[in-house]
């Protein structure tokens, strides 16, 4: 478990792609999201203290769960608010495209800021409401603390194909949303968040909607 941010770092470091450039943009990342969220709440203040483990390693833990082989992959994240973990994947993985859904535009403005600022040419900025995005097929669809589980399947489902990966970082609900999710064929099973023993991650694929008549 990475219970601070010495450790944090030096998990990061335990990554292939987490090169001297890498976390040097990391490192900017966290001192730019320290000065913004004087401005604006992105995240929890006290969460800051230990923001590498926080949020750093919270989202790029999502990657232990990609096939290597994703290289040139469609990454949708929805409701990436600050950036987590859209931001932190464009970063460590310039060879996967990174599209961050976020439709509160003082998050748009800052995401678009980040982006600019680290040169992140494989970063996009969606800014609206997932509904208005143009459908395509994502190869990894990631949510943290967007929606409830059903809610967040039934936006999100048409950006799915059966070999789409879902990682759903779900906290301390995850494994209870799971049970109680109806109506939907899946592979989806709970994994241990790396940073908190109370975290999972919902990880699997989306088959579809469940045919009338078939029982759950």
């Amino acid at each position: 478990m990475i219970c601070d941010d010495t450790f944090a770092r030096q998990w990061l470091l335990t990554l292939l792609e987490c090169d001297d450039v890498v976390m040097s943009r990391l490192d900017r990342l966290i001192a730019m999201l320290a000065i913004e969220n004087d401005r604006q709440n992105l995240v929890a203040k006290a969460t800051m203290s230990q923001a590498w483990q926080r949020h750093v390693v919270d989202s790029a833990q999502l990657l232990t769960h990609v096939p290597r082989e994703t290289s040139g992959a469609n990454w949708l994240d929805l409701g990436t608010g600050a950036g987590f973990p859209g931001l932190v994947i464009a970063i460590i993985r310039p060879d996967i495209s990174v599209t961050m859904v976020e439709s509160r535009s003082r998050r748009i403005e800052w995401l678009s800021t980040v982006v600019e600022a680290l040169g992140l040419q494989n970063a996009r900025v969606a800014g609206s409401q997932l509904e208005a995005v143009p459908t395509f097929p994502a190869d990894v669809i990631s949510a943290r603390a967007f929606a409830p589980l059903p809610d967040l399947l039934k936006l999100s489902a048409r950006f799915s194909t059966p070999d789409t990966v879902w990682l759903l970082p779900k906290g301390r609900s995850a494994a209870q949303e799971l049970d109680q999710l109806k109506g939907w064929d899946h592979m989806f099973h709970v994994e241990q968040s790396i940073t908190s023993d109370d975290a999972g991650i919902v990880v699997g694929s989306l088959l579809g909607r469940r045919t009338k008549g078939k029982q759950p």
